[in-house]
């Protein structure tokens, strides 16, 4: 699947959600999924906590954040190594 068509499955309604991007379809947050991930979920476990999902769903998760991350970065505070 191309990226394109991964991130079709992404949604951005301000009526749904708060305007937060969305799998399409589904009141999911993509944070949501990514903060999962993030915290050491894996596709498969995700998939048995939502079975309304697919893994393409998750996989246009990570592609939707790593779009974002092209653009912009979040600040990251750095600890001095002593």
């Amino acid at each position: 699947m191309t990226k394109d068509n991964l991130l079709s499955r992404i949604s951005i309604d301000p009526t749904i959600c708060f305007g937060k991007p969305c799998i399409r379809g589904h009141r999911i947050w993509v944070s949501l999924i990514l903060d999962f991930l993030a915290s050491g979920m894996t596709i498969d476990e995700i998939l048995e906590d939502y079975p309304g999902l697919e893994q393409n769903d998750i996989l246009a998760c990570i592609a939707y954040g790593a779009e974002l991350s092209r653009d912009s970065y979040a600040e990251i505070p750095l600890e001095m190594n002593r």
